[in-house]
């Protein structure tokens, strides 16, 4: 009996251990289960008695010789794989999905609806705030956002990403609306969550920006300017227009290049589609197709653009944040899942 033989023998027997001991253990289901060892059988018996395959190899007319009938199996062992591949993907895609949207039905029932009915009629701007962890900066910044502006009664909003500092209760006391999502899910379904209500509150205008002191609440004006008077339908807060504290120099070249890479694939010069302070018509937000849990600010921007909205640019300041750690991953991974991010929402 050849190596290869031998190799086919034990990878069949470590496959099929390996399925049962996760059976056990109840990471796969019994049909999985069955599946993975049928298939190790077939691979056990196709290197011990090979000849039991003979009427399958002259049906598909692969005789002896020339590695034909090993050809044909690698063929038929590459199929096999493709469709549990896909089946495993269609299964995780499901869970994915039902996890997201029990998360996001969970964090509306958790949201101040008995409180909002007190909020006066008339226009309303709602501003959304995803929060992870912002005990220490998210009263400065709600504190920060004014009452009124241009005729528009600003309510504030923020959506806790599975805190478990006192982000949701210190946000109330600063007289904040809170939604509280009972797991950490990223920035990306927090504000989905956020839109959401803040549609359902009656908002004409939503601005997004951080809990975490790096935009400031008093540019609202300058972010919400282009709307009001009819010129934008979204509006992109640029830190390369305005001004910046430098973080390191990875992420600055970062980015420059995103920058790039979003005008090259959306024909629209965008500076800076890493910014989360953004503000959007609220009749241009039931329209878009929002799935990503995390580095959401080039989904939106990219979606708001396939919807042919009018978006504008606006110089902002970003400052360093006032207190407590940075929820973003290194520069590297962050940079590879922003590109991700860019490319799938690109190709819808």
């Amino acid at each position: 009996m050849s190596a290869l033989r031998f190799l086919g023998i034990f990878a069949a027997l470590g496959f099929a251990l390996f399925a049962i001991r996760g059976h056990a253990r109840r990471r796969i289901s019994r049909f999985s289960l069955i599946i993975a060892i049928a298939l190790a059988a077939v691979v056990i018996l196709l290197a011990i008695w090979p000849w039991l395959f003979d009427p399958v190899f002259t049906t598909f007319n692969f005789e002896a010789g020339n590695d034909r009938r090993l050809i044909f199996v690698l063929m038929v062992a590459a199929l096999v794989l493709f469709f549990l591949l896909l089946r495993v993907q269609s299964a995780a895609d499901v869970n994915e999905r039902s996890i997201r949207q029990l998360v996001e039905a969970l964090g509306q029932e958790r949201f101040d609806w008995e409180r909002a009915r007190a909020i006066p009629e008339g226009p309303r701007l709602v501003t959304v705030s995803p929060a992870f962890n912002e005990a220490e900066n998210v009263a400065a910044v709600i504190n920060s956002i004014p009452e009124e502006i241009d005729g528009l009664r600003v309510v504030s909003l923020v959506v806790s990403d599975g805190s478990d500092d006192r982000t949701a209760e210190v946000a109330r006391e600063a007289g904040a609306f809170v939604a509280e999502l009972p797991i950490r899910r990223g920035g990306g379904l927090a504000l989905r969550v956020g839109y959401d209500i803040a549609l359902k509150l009656g908002a004409d205008i939503v601005v997004t920006l951080d809990a975490d002191g790096q935009h400031k609440p008093e540019e609202i004006p300058v972010m919400i300017g282009p709307i009001v008077r009819g010129e934008a339908d979204y509006v992109n807060g640029s830190r390369l227009l305005g001004t910046f504290e430098k973080e390191s120099l990875v992420r600055h070249v970062g980015v420059h290049f995103f920058s790039r890479f979003i005008t090259i694939l959306t024909g629209r010069r965008i500076t800076d589609p890493s910014s989360g302070y953004r503000a959007a018509r609220a009749d241009l937000l039931k329209q878009l197709v929002l799935e990503q849990d995390q580095f959401w600010t080039s989904e939106i921007l990219i979606e708001a653009l396939r919807h042919k909205a009018t978006v504008v640019e606006v110089p902002v300041t970003i400052e360093a944040r006032k207190g407590g750690k940075s929820k973003k991953p290194k520069s590297l991974k962050y940079g590879y899942y922003f590109s991700k991010v860019i490319i799938q929402t690109w190709l819808r």
